[in-house]
């Protein structure tokens, strides 16, 4: 009979340092939880917060816009002039350091060029853009207002400068369309 007493204490003697484990276990377990609680909400508020928070080291900013109706595509031949949907309003230019936005609508100034013949420059000088080509031959310079109508061809009426063996004609301040071409 002793022999089954021990045997029962010492079951009873492994099974009771058990109970303290248990709740230390769950003590664990809702420290877990909470820790776990406290990294999903630490981690919503860092993600939350990325989404709201504004991007620095950017110094240019356009304080005030509108978007304008207007643009579209001009065709002819291989040539495709595309016009825009939204620019900023007619004003004077915006300047920023060593870059410049003007408004309003744009003027296309463009040299279709004609095979077999010198090719034509456009620059710009302030408001005003040159149009040249080498002067080694004689050739007539024509200007279109819109390059999908084929019959719009014209002499050009702007008087022609020679310089160092370059013609150039100068538009002053233009506004809207005008190809130039030269033709033989």
């Amino acid at each position: 009979m002793s022999t089954h007493t021990q045997t029962l204490s010492a079951t009873v003697g492994r099974v009771t340092p058990c109970a303290p484990v248990l709740a230390d276990s769950r003590r664990a377990h809702r420290r877990l939880t909470w820790l776990t609680r406290f990294a999903l909400l630490l981690g919503f508020i860092l993600l939350h917060a990325s989404f709201c928070l504004r991007a620095s080291g950017q110094t240019y900013s356009i304080d005030w816009h509108k978007i304008a109706g207007g643009g579209g595509t001009s065709t002819g031949g291989t040539y495709s002039v595309s016009g825009t949907i939204g620019q900023h309003d007619a004003s004077t230019p915006l300047t920023g350091g060593p870059y410049s936005l003007t408004g309003g609508f744009w003027a296309i100034i463009s040299a279709v060029q004609t095979p077999g013949l010198p090719n034509l420059t456009i620059t710009h000088s302030g408001n005003n853009v040159i149009v040249s080509w080498p002067n080694t031959g004689s050739y007539i310079l024509q200007q279109n207002p819109n390059v999908a109508n084929p019959a719009g061809w014209i002499t050009s009426a702007y008087p022609i400068t020679l310089a160092s063996g370059i013609n150039s004609i100068t538009l002053i301040s233009p506004t809207g369309n005008l190809f130039f071409r030269l033709h033989q």
